[in-house]
């Protein structure tokens, strides 16, 4: 029987099972904006895409989950290097969207997928944080080392993120921040960071004003985003409007599923915006019921986290769990228009490949905690990245 493969929190399995099921409407019923507007593909197409990428995501996690959750500490270091590779090769690649930089994405070979590799490196870049804190939990932290065995790599990844996509550097940024608080790290020195931070942000918008040719109309998208957000009737509000109206024809009950109006003039509205097609057509019930579900996904994360035998495990749940929240909860904030248009998906419900698939890798590390029996923190720390992957090759 299934049941007895798998390990872990079993409502952790049934919240994922519950959303990834859920998905499939809101996904099929929202393709149609890609089908009669874009012109491309068939409905049906997109909905058997998104449940093989699902079905994908699910075999992620249930093989990630089998592995120790130990393994991930070792592993973080080894992967770090991969990801700046990864994030420069993709800065490198130059893609434009509308005459704006949007480097994000680099195509799988034979595939014929794009990955978006900050999200790999936000994952890679939390279990990083998340040894670190582990690592020095009985010591005092010194700020000058602490400034090249944690923020250095921080930094960088963040600084590579930066120039195609300003809202997941700053989602990392701030989830980074949570752990790194969390973890005890002194509250003085995270004040220096952020100060640092936002001198660095400054000179970054500085250099790009100054070097337009650089970063094509990229800091111009930041701001007309932050202004049309504050300004209400602005004309070029258009996929915010479209929302309002999609979320205030919704009532209660909703117009039921597929029969949704605003899904046929709303851009990104199978992602980023797929909260307020749910709304429209599954009304206030529906919407209260997509939020309750994340919360509970929220507080059985938390349960595991205090279950854990590790503060290894503690934070690891912490700095992969949190942000899938965070991200629903945006999601869902910039479909109320409460935030401005962000680019977020809503995990395991919105289309798309490298964001289900990544969602699944956190969740499978998250089981594994849970499925864990006694660990040490000695034989997780002291783990060698080199004898990780000599094991692995092996």
């Amino acid at each position: 029987m299934l049941l007895k493969h798998i390990k872990g929190d079993k409502t952790i399995w049934a919240v994922v099972a519950l959303l990834a099921l859920f998905s499939f409407m809101p996904v099929y019923s929202t393709s149609t904006n890609l089908v009669y507007v874009v012109g491309k593909g068939s409905t049906v197409g997109y909905l058997v895409k998104h449940i093989v990428l699902l079905l994908m995501g699910f075999a992620i996690i249930y093989l990630v989950h089998k592995i120790p959750y130990r393994y991930f500490s070792g592993s973080s270091v080894l992967l770090l290097p991969v990801v700046v590779f990864l994030l420069i090769y993709t800065l490198l690649q130059g893609t434009t969207i509308g005459g704006a930089n949007a480097s994000r994405w680099i195509q799988i070979p034979f595939v014929g997928i794009g990955f978006q590799t900050s999200t790999l490196a936000g994952l890679v870049l939390m279990v990083y944080v998340a040894r670190y804190l582990a690592k020095n939990k009985d010591a005092k932290i010194v700020f000058k080392e602490s400034l090249w065995q944690l923020w250095l790599p921080v930094g960088l990844i963040l600084a590579l993120i930066l120039p195609a996509n300003f809202s997941t550097t700053a989602i990392l940024f701030f989830m980074v921040l949570v752990l790194v608080f969390i973890g005890n790290y002194p509250i003085k020195y995270i004040g220096y960071i952020i100060g640092v931070g936002l001198v660095a942000l400054t000179l970054f918008v500085l250099v790009v004003k100054a070097f337009p040719g650089a970063m094509p109309n990229r800091i111009n998208t930041w701001q007309n985003r932050i202004e049309n957000f504050s300004q209400k009737n602005d004309v070029e509000q258009y996929q915010v409007e479209k929302a309002k109206i999609a979320i205030a024809t919704g009532s209660l009950i909703g117009k039921g599923p597929g029969k949704s109006v605003q899904k046929n003039f709303l851009p990104q509205s199978s992602s980023d915006f797929i909260y307020a097609i749910i709304v429209e057509e599954y009304g206030l019930v529906g919407a209260i019921l997509v939020v309750f579900v994340y919360f509970l996904l929220l507080f059985r994360i938390v349960i595991t986290v205090r279950k854990a035998n590790t503060v290894f495990g503690s934070l690891l749940v912490i700095g992969v769990g949190f942000p899938i929240v965070f991200q629903a909860g945006i999601n869902m904030a910039v479909a109320t228009n409460l935030l401005p248009v962000t680019g977020q998906t809503l995990p395991l419900i919105s289309s798309g490949g490298t964001s289900i698939w990544m969602t699944c890798f956190a969740l499978g590390m998250i089981l594994s905690v849970s499925a864990s029996k006694k660990e040490t923190e000695k034989s997780i720390l002291d783990d060698n990245p080199l004898e990780i992957l000599h094991e692995t090759i092996g």
